[in-house]
């Protein structure tokens, strides 16, 4: 392994120019040396932001010899096919979740990658949030005693465009997935779901399948109980709070704000509305999940997220619209490949 990794990345969307940039800016122990993307508008712009070079078919990411690892940005239904031909061509893997919708097409991946003996990061970010980190931390060490309740809320500030919304999978695949890995993350295995969810934002996410507003229940493996709230539209802003109530305590998070400015009239106290999106948001914890990369595949280490934690947040989301559809708890165990 050289000194530096030497990544290229597939994908020059949203989440890869964010990548790239993180590398450039915030990760020297790494290098962007090529970005491809079937948009050459799109990889000839970023390759030059990044000093890389720029290319439209990702198989001249995959057989370049002098790439050690590849950070899979494109659209999800790329995500496993991309990840088996980087495991085929030698190369190490970042992928931006989901692995895939289906599990059949997970399990191979998961299988390529084992095969070749590659390392294989999934990109739930939040992991690497501090906040999230140290309510982790509080339970790893006790300080709440044993987790009783748990409350995640989640609420983006604005609908996605209905061309995503047609193609994300829905709701539970696209958004509340997040708040799946974290669930698990927090308190361990997740064995049954109950969804109730309804189209209460905008009628047309409807009629594209989709649902806008949902409540998931959870039941863990340790006896704890769980929800997770969700809505496509907060309109003062990036709605994202944690709590747990433990035997001995609990620990709550609030949402991140621009300034902690406070401003105190005879009308009201008041201060500026939460950080408004994700981009903003979770600035910290994307440069943290790359650097976290780059370490495992330079120091031959563990990644922090592994094959089996993507998968994992995939099954609850098929459990998530079974139950719904069906209007009953779903028991994780009844979701095959």
């Amino acid at each position: 392994m050289t000194e530096k990794l030497r990544v290229g990345l597939i994908g020059a969307g949203r989440i890869g120019r964010v990548h790239a940039q993180t590398i450039v800016h915030r990760v020297p122990t790494a290098q962007v040396v090529a970005v491809a993307d079937v948009n050459s508008e799109a990889a000839n712009a970023l390759a030059a932001q990044v000093g890389a070079i720029a290319v439209t078919d990702p198989r001249h990411v995959l057989d370049d010899p002098g790439i050690d690892a590849v950070l899979i940005c494109s659209a999800t239904d790329t995500h496993s096919r991309q990840i088996m031909d980087a495991a085929a061509a030698g190369k190490h893997v970042f992928c931006e979740k989901p692995i895939d919708y289906s599990l059949a097409k997970i399990d191979a991946a998961l299988a390529a990658v084992a095969r070749a003996g590659v390392k294989l990061q999934v990109g739930f970010n939040r992991r690497f949030d501090a906040n999230y980190a140290r309510v982790r931390r509080a339970l790893v060490e006790g300080e709440i005693g044993m987790p009783h309740l748990l409350h995640i809320i989640s609420r983006d500030p604005a609908p996605p465009p209905l061309s995503y919304v047609r193609v994300s999978g829905g709701i539970f695949l696209d958004m509340t997935i997040h708040d799946f890995d974290m669930a698990r993350f927090l308190l361990g295995e997740v064995t049954e779901v109950y969804a109730a969810a309804g189209v209460l934002v905008d009628p047309a996410i409807g009629e594209a399948g989709d649902l806008d507003t949902a409540l998931v229940t959870l039941k863990f493996a340790s006896g704890a109980l769980g929800v997770i709230d969700n809505s496509r539209r907060a309109v003062y802003g990036y709605d994202q709070r944690v709590e747990v109530l433990g035997s001995l305590g609990s620990i709550a998070t609030g949402n991140n704000y621009p300034n902690s400015a406070v401003i105190s009239t005879a009308e009201s106290v008041r201060r500026d509305l939460p950080l408004n999106f994700f981009m903003e948001r979770y600035t910290e914890s994307y440069a943290a999940e790359i650097a976290a990369f780059v370490a495992a595949v330079l120091e031959d280490r563990p990644v922090a997220v592994t094959g089996e934690d993507g998968r994992a947040p995939v099954v609850m989301a098929l459990a998530a619209r079974r139950s719904y559809d069906e209007n009953r708890p779903v028991r994780l165990e009844e979701i095959v490949g």
